[in-house]
Order: C-alpha cells, then structure tokens, then sequence
C-alpha cells in the first residue's frame, strides 16, 4: 500500500480545520510554547520569539545535510523559521534565532513554498524551529492540501515545546525530530534561560513518541513516519549524555532512531562562557557514543 501522510485524513476529516482554529485562537493570549508570554500576537504583540500574527521565513530549500534517511536522493524540504523561543546562546543560526534574519510571509506563500519543494523533488517538508509558528504551518498546510501536497511533514524542533501546542499536531506531523540539548537545570538556565527545559523536553517527547513511534522507512530507506532524537553533544559533558541517552532507552524506546551530533562549535555569545568555549575531543566523543550504546540504544547514527 502507498504511503499517504497523516495530515490527509485529518483534511478529509475536518480536524485539521478544528486544530487551524484553536492554534489561533491560542494567539490572543499566547501559550503555545513553554514561555507562556501570554501577549496578543494577533494584534502585533510580541513575545519573546518576536513573532506576531505571520510566519517569518529566513530560507528554504532542498537540504542534503540532513540524516541520510530525510535526504535521500532528492533532498530534505527545509524551511528554516526565523526568531526562536528558546534561543540558545550557542546556535549556529544565531543570525536567525536571535536578530530575526528573514521575511514575513502569509500563509498562502508559505504554502507555495511547500509545493515547490515538493515538486524539486524533495522527500518530506522539514519545518525547522516550528514551535511558534504552528498556526501558520497548520493553515498552510490545508492550502497545500488543496495543491497536491503529499510528502511527509518533519517537526525540527529544540524539543522546548509545550505538549498542548505537540498534541495539537497529533494526526498532522509524521516525523518528530527534536533535538534534546540538556538534562541540567543550571545549564539549561545558563545557555538557554529555561531552567525548567529538562523536564519540559522529556514530556513533548513522550508525546511526539505516542503519535508515531518507532521510525519507520520505506524500501529505499527514505523515512515515512516515527521519531527521530538528536542529541548536540557539548564540551565536558555540560549536557549530561548519559541521563539524555538512558530516558531515551528506558522512557522513550530502546528502537529510537538516535543522532549523536559532534559538530559544536562555540559560537553566537558561547564564546563569553569559558567552559563551552571549545570543541568537543574525539576521547569526548568516543565516551558518548559507548554511553549511548550502554544504555541500550541500537540505532545511532553520528
């Protein structure tokens, strides 16, 4: 049988037009994400992630440096989103995240770019740092519905997400793919001004893995539906690997399609914090990966 994304039936069903609704109704008052600025994004409030009622987008295009299992041979869809609600003071897209590099664009354009990714060639939609954009994304998506829009849709997230916003995309998203970055409050506080990440990350990711589960690939090994965990490695373990790689195996799923990052770098203002102010070594790298593999995981790529 053909694959068909999720989102299809949630069109025909009419809940995509119901989810549509209450992620902007959500706007008034904003809680969709752990910050619960609680501003009126509809009438140009701003928020900590700086944006109101329009999706702002910094690029998009086929991305070939994505895992093998979204590349393929025609290329993962990104759209990169621009401004964060996490804004990690380390992020190699700080342009993005933190000085809103990018346009705004209605949902309509932003559905045209789903569809001319689709028609590149492109295996899936890769929505990179969504977390305060999904209303837009949902609205878009139901135009893109109407266009012929047929490819896995990927949630690339931080993982700082609230799980009212992740069970409003239960039945939308196919790929879940967030990268869990810290298990330590007093560094989450310290490189993110979210102490409370940890514990937040653990949930949303729960929640992504009973939408989809294990991930699962096509006879080309092109993924169709499941969930994807990064995990940016950090220099002298200050993200605690170990714990992050152990909840994975024992609270998420042993069979966890896991990504162990190694390409740190102490970039936007990490360079102010002499203890990321480095790479990471290979004997630091090396030691996370056994961590990893001790802790029962299976399918780790890096």
């Amino acid at each position: 049988m053909d694959f068909q994304p999720a989102y299809i039936e949630a069109y025909k069903r009419g809940d995509l037009e119901r989810k549509i609704e209450q992620a902007f109704n959500a706007l008034h008052s904003c809680t969709l994400c752990p910050r619960q600025c609680k501003v009126d994004r509809s009438s140009r409030q701003r928020g900590i992630c700086k944006t109101g009622i329009q999706a702002k987008v910094a690029s998009y295009q086929p991305h070939f440096g994505e895992e093998k299992v979204l590349v393929g041979s025609g290329g993962s869809g990104t759209i990169f989103f621009s401004n964060c609600n996490l804004m990690c003071n380390f992020c190699q897209n700080f342009d993005i995240s933190h000085s809103g590099q990018g346009e705004e664009v209605t949902d309509t354009q932003l559905a045209n770019m789903m569809i001319w990714l689709q028609n590149y060639g492109c295996h899936n939609i890769n929505l990179v740092t969504p977390s305060h954009i999904v209303p837009q994304i949902l609205s878009a998506l139901k135009i893109s519905i109407e266009n012929g829009l047929s490819i896995p849709l990927v949630y690339n997230t931080s993982s700082y997400d609230s799980v009212f916003t992740i069970k409003l995309l239960d039945g939308i998203i196919d790929i879940y793919m967030p990268d869990f970055k810290f298990m330590d409050p007093i560094q989450s506080e310290l490189n993110m001004n979210a102490s409370d990440y940890p514990e937040i990350a653990k949930r949303a990711i729960l929640e992504m893995y009973r939408q989809v589960g294990d991930l699962v690939v096509d006879s080309k090994g092109i993924a169709q539906r499941g969930l994807i965990v990064r995990h940016l490695l950090m220099p002298g373990n200050t993200n605690g690997a170990k714990e992050i790689f152990e909840f994975i195996s024992n609270s998420v799923s042993r069979n966890t399609f896991t990504n162990i990052l190694k390409q740190y770098q102490p970039l936007g203002t990490a360079s102010q914090i002499p203890q990321i102010n480095k790479r990471i070594t290979d004997i630091e790298f090396n030691q996370s990966l056994e961590l990893a593999r001790l802790s029962g995981l299976h399918r780790i790529i890096y």
